[in-house]
């Protein structure tokens, strides 16, 4: 409220016509002028955010309606905002695989208007609203402030990322912006005076939509009827050409004039066939489609094609005979509209030619909702860690869990390699399953961009799939409390210690700890579970109290839970340094045994925690890929312990 006052804004409550949104004026030409700000427009439905009080946030639509319980995850973000009064126009967005608003996507969601419906839709397709602007906030009207003050106050009110975040803007450089939103499919941007007041439900010269369409030629393949004087012909079927045949891909009505109609209705009657010329598209097919041969050419322009190739919001621009071979041969003849120079465009293709081998796409996405933890964040922390996880994970076949919508969605493992990775993906076939390997950066972005979170990995590398560079005990506690699993741990570090068996600890990313011994190939699958099971038993033995072999749960009694079947061929573990999906997102961390103390919190390690930490620290893990273990030494010990 203080800063809001000492803006220049009013101690008043909004006024109801205030909740009305302002509307943005379409522009002739991008602006790049001094005293405008820029923001990326994305494909969406406007909502208002309103919260008086200590009442629960309400959501209105651009109508004034309450659309509150039709997006339950963004009425709960916004109670989480730290103001009790406050009114936000954002924009409701659905991303999509590329990052950009996908309105074809948001329309699954908008139907979806009962509460048992919205909530089973959140997990379906997740939403964010963009916030751009504040009205008010804290008692204040803030309406008359310039909108750099008013973006002020908002970015200290919304955070920069999660469900709802703040737009940010440029100031200048407006037609690079435009070229750069276009660039990357977004559908434009807006351009805003930066000294101008916010005017609720007016169109105004101070707000400017500046709007990326694309244009290309379609073949006429038919036409609808329309209603009125356009009875005759209310649309135009088009298509392009695809796998040697046509696919249809909408109709277009707007821009239609009645010279037109009256113009082209004899030469499509004379063009008539009995079936349509398209094979693919156009289920059902329109009430009353008239088909023609494809011999005009229809010049369109259109804001995006759907998942299914459809057109959205197309408009003709002109019709001319044509042969099929002026219509390219496939949708990459898109072009935009506003598209700069030739040589500008060539510098384009050229840029394309050259992008990374992964196209990373969502990055805004979150896949932590509590902390608002993002696929981006996930890509930045594997990115980062690569030199220290790499020698973890090359030449070892990979098996992912995938949660293409974070931690809260639905999620599966995948084993098997599509069959739509790119050739340049290396990958591994073991019996009739053929792997991943990420043996390069490229490779583990590729397959975390998939959405996979966590790496689970085998003991052997692909040369020598029968013999494993690890024998592991996994102590797992299971509802045992955290020092029993540290007593457990310290017990078994001092009995490797004096059998002279080198030996290493991470976390497991959630409650447990994970101890290794590095064999370096010496055993098999079944010694290294031999070994294992050995060392658990006396574990076992020697703390009955906290300790078991047990494998049924309720067989533990509260016990930690010495695991050594997770030796053999087959079995993974968590790849040190991989992350978890778990709240928090933590990381399976390698420790220095002096870190085992009643201290230790797992939860510490996470993606925003572990990079610096190795980066200072080291990784006190490495040991594992080194030099073995005496197993012949360290046997004997054994008899001579179990002997006492």
């Amino acid at each position: 409220a203080a800063a809001a006052l000492a803006a220049g804004a009013t101690r008043a409550a909004l006024p109801a016509a205030a909740l009305k949104p302002m509307l943005a004026t379409p522009a002739a030409a991008a602006f790049d002028r001094d005293g405008w700000l820029f923001e990326l427009k994305y494909d969406g439905i406007r909502l208002c955010v309103v919260r008086h009080g200590r009442a629960a946030p309400r959501l209105r639509a651009r109508s004034g309606r309450d659309v509150t319980a039709q997006f339950p995850e963004i009425a709960a973000a916004a109670a989480h905002l730290p103001c009790d009064d406050f009114a936000i126009d954002g924009e409701l967005i659905a991303l999509d695989q590329r990052g950009a608003g996908s309105f074809e996507t948001l329309q699954t969601r908008l139907g979806l208007t009962r509460p048992r419906d919205a909530a089973r839709g959140v997990a379906a397709v997740p939403l964010q609203l963009f916030a751009f602007d504040l009205l008010g906030v804290a008692g204040c009207d803030v309406r008359r402030l310039p909108t750099t003050a008013r973006k002020a106050l908002l970015a200290r009110l919304v955070p920069a990322r999660g469900v709802i975040r703040f737009v940010d803007h440029l100031e200048r450089r407006g037609l690079a912006f435009f070229a750069a939103a276009a660039e990357h499919d977004v559908e434009g941007i807006l351009a805003k005076r930066a000294d101008a007041p916010y005017r609720s439900g007016l169109r105004s010269r101070d707000w400017l939509k500046v709007k990326r369409p694309r244009q290309r030629a379609f073949a006429v393949v038919g036409f609808v009827p329309g209603k009125g004087s356009r009875a005759p012909l209310g649309a135009l079927m088009l298509a392009h050409p695809e796998d040697g045949g046509w696919r249809h891909v909408g109709n277009v009505g707007s821009g239609l004039s009645a010279a037109q109609i009256d113009a082209l209705l004899p030469v499509l009657r004379a063009a008539q066939r009995p079936t349509p010329a398209f094979a693919i598209g156009a289920e059902p097919l329109p009430r009353g489609a008239v088909f023609v041969e494809p011999h005009l050419r229809a010049e369109v322009r259109y804001t995006e094609r759907t998942a299914r190739g459809m057109l959205r919001q197309p408009v003709l621009l002109g019709v001319a005979p044509a042969g099929p071979t002026e219509l390219g041969d496939d949708a990459a003849a898109d072009v935009d509209a506003a598209a700069p120079a030739p040589a500008a465009a060539a510098k384009r293709r050229a840029t394309r030619a050259d992008a990374p081998r992964v196209a990373l796409s969502n990055l805004d996405k979150v896949f932590w909702p509590a902390d608002g933890t993002t696929k981006g964040d996930l890509l930045a922390y594997y990115d980062a860690i690569w030199p220290h996880i790499a020698p973890y994970l090359r030449d070892r076949p990979v098996t992912l869990t995938r949660y293409p919508d974070g931690i809260d969605g639905k999620s599966f493992f995948q084993k098997h390699v599509p069959p739509f990775v790119p050739d340049w993906m290396p990958t591994c076939r073991v019996d009739d399953i053929e792997y991943f390997l990420c043996n390069e950066r490229d490779a583990l972005r590729y397959v975390i961009n998939l959405g996979a979170i966590p790496l689970h990995i085998g003991s052997a590398r692909r040369q020598h799939l029968d013999r494993p560079d690890w024998s592991i005990l996994d102590l797992d506690p299971k509802g045992a409390p955290r020092r029993h699993v540290i007593a457990v741990a310290r017990h078994a570090h001092a009995l490797l210690a004096a059998l002279g068996a080198p030996h290493v600890i991470k976390t497991s990313g959630q409650e447990g700890l994970h101890i290794l011994l590095p064999l370096a190939g010496t055993l098999t699958h079944d010694d290294a579970r031999a070994l294992a099971e050995v060392l658990a038993r006396l574990i076992a033995a020697d703390l009955p109290a906290i300790a078991t072999v047990a494998r049924p749960l309720g067989a533990r009694h509260g016990k930690v839970y010495l695991d050594f079947l997770q030796n053999g061929a087959g079995k993974t573990i968590a790849a040190p340094f991989t992350v978890r999906p778990r709240p928090g997102a933590p990381v399976s961390t390698p420790l220095a045994w002096r870190e085992v103390t009643a201290r230790l919190d797992p939860a510490r390690h996470t993606i925003r925690t572990v990079p610096a930490r190795v980066a200072r620290r080291g990784d006190p893990f490495a040991a594992v890929l080194g030099a073995s273990i005496d197993v012949a030494a360290v046997l004997a010990a054994l008899r001579g312990r179990l002997a006492e």
